[in-house]
């Protein structure tokens, strides 16, 4: 398993109490949830790494079939 980075998020009451929610609902932990939405945002902003390497593998695979 890949290592992950930890630390402290501060975050209002009432946010974290809408994400624990949501989290339910979706039977995640709320941890979990929170790096759901981070990943989600990341690829639609086109910053995710898994996006980058992704695109270049297509990019790869669009100039060897060319050939």
């Amino acid at each position: 398993m890949a290592k992950k980075k930890s630390f402290v998020l501060r975050i209002d009451p009432e946010t974290y109490d809408a994400l624990e929610k949501w989290a339910s609902d979706e039977f995640r932990s709320t941890n979990a949830q929170i790096e759901y939405l981070l990943h989600h945002e990341l690829r639609k902003a086109g910053r995710s790494p898994a996006k980058k390497n992704n695109q270049t593998l297509t990019d790869n695979q669009k100039n060897n079939e060319q050939e």
